[in-house]
């Protein structure tokens, strides 16, 4: 069974950092491209970052990149979003899920919810003005 665990949501005052954390189970990270996505109320659900487990390679979305890095750790089954110099608009649900590797086009497709089969419960982000 694979299960996803998140934590390190709160509530921060603009300009703020939080580190997200999200611990798996019941696979092998090698195998699949991790990704977070947010929700808001109202708004729709939007990709923020993803990271292959296999080659490395990051992604974000424009408006948090240069603000967000994502990280793992494989041999904790950890996967990170360190959250920097934060902004009221970053308010939302924050998701950690999983789905298999992305092949040639991964810069278009990590953040495609639909291909992403596993999820988690989420964690409640809150950035004051």
């Amino acid at each position: 069974e694979v299960q996803f665990v998140e934590s390190g949501g709160g509530l921060v005052q603009a300009g703020g950092s939080l580190r997200l954390s999200c611990a798996a189970s019941g696979f092998t990270f090698d195998d699949y491209a991790i990704g977070w996505f947010r929700q808001a109320p109202g708004k729709e659900r939007e990709g923020v970052s993803c990271i292959s487990s296999s080659d490395a390679s990051t992604y974000y979305a424009d408006s948090v990149k240069g603000r967000f890095t994502i990280s793992s750790d494989n041999a904790k089954n950890t996967v990170y979003l360190q959250m920097n110099s934060l902004k009221p608009e970053d308010t939302a649900v924050y998701y950690c899920a999983s789905r298999g590797r992305m092949g040639w086009f991964g810069s278009i497709r990590w953040a495609i919810a639909d291909e992403y089969h596993y999820w988690g419960q989420g964690t409640q982000v809150t950035v004051s003005s």
